[in-house]
């Protein structure tokens, strides 16, 4: 007769363990992944039916009323973004790449690495008031440039932080091939090693785009609202994510409809930009 195998209880009690873990952390996705998608299903059943055309060329309309678009929020929230991703861009990369080039053991940029970390998760309301004491208070009046100013600097930490990150995964032996040939650090830095993780910085450049597409607590605080369409930067302008805000918690039908129809664009722009970062500017790290 063939003697049954041992057994060792040690090695059962890890096997348990690694199951029951393995299963809590299924079941974990499973409920995340339901959630998730019944929050875009009921989205898109809410949502689909508003998109027109004229929700795209028609500004928001009167209480009570028919009919309406959300030109104006769209054109504001597009300027204040567009300027914010403007501002952001260069300030984020260019810290970036002096706290992977030069930060080495200097307080200044421990010191900056921390802020950053601390901006990363601030709330963004924190920030909206930041601003508004700081711009908004002085001027006496809101504006889409105080929405930018919040906006921007939402961004800056994400990009500083991306940027340092992936330019510290250049390998070393770059960097000496570039040092042996004689060229000055300033051109390693930009012309080699930027250019080397430029896909994960554009990644990074999109990723704090999708962040600030969405945002609304920091333009209570700073651009307000405005029903009609204004392309004043200089004064209160229309964004969606306020609109969408405002208009969800009114009675009035065509209004609701108008709101799932802004969160239905805002989902898709922010999963646009999400897919774009991980598909058209994916790139290896160079050996």
């Amino acid at each position: 007769m063939k003697q049954a195998p041992i057994v060792n209880p040690v090695y059962r009690k890890r096997l348990f363990v690694h199951r029951v873990g393995i299963a809590l952390s299924v079941a974990a996705t499973a409920i995340g992944l339901l959630f998730l998608v019944w929050i875009l299903a009921t989205l898109f059943i809410k949502g689909f039916g508003a998109l027109s055309l004229n929700l795209l060329t028609q500004s928001t309309p009167p209480p009570g009323s028919e009919g309406g678009g959300l030109l104006n929020a769209i054109v504001g929230s597009l300027m204040m973004v567009s300027l914010a991703t403007v501002v952001s861009t260069p300030i984020g990369i260019f810290a970036g790449i002096y706290l992977a080039e030069y930060g080495e053991g200097n307080w200044f940029a421990q010191l900056t690495r921390f802020v950053t970390d601390i901006m990363l998760s601030a709330p963004s309301i924190v920030i909206g008031l930041f601003v508004y004491s700081l711009y908004v208070a002085h001027v006496r009046h809101f504006s889409g440039y105080a929405g930018s100013i919040a906006l921007s600097m939402i961004a800056v930490p994400v990009v500083v932080r991306t940027t340092d990150n992936m330019l510290r995964l250049v390998p070393n032996s770059l960097l000496e091939a570039a040092f042996a040939l004689g060229a000055p650090r300033w051109k390693v830095a930009t012309l080699v090693r930027l250019r080397a993780v430029k896909a994960g910085v554009m990644t990074g450049v999109l990723l704090a785009l999708a962040r600030i597409s969405g945002e609304t607590a920091p333009l209570l605080f700073t651009a307000l609202n405005n029903q009609f369409f204004s392309a004043d930067m200089n004064a209160p302008l229309a964004n969606l994510p306020i609109v969408i805000a405002q208009f969800a918690l009114t009675p009035y039908d065509n209004w609701r409809t108008l709101a799932w129809g802004g969160a239905l664009l805002v989902t898709l722009s922010v999963l646009a930009l999400n897919i774009l970062s991980r598909t058209l500017f994916s790139q290896k790290i160079p050996n």
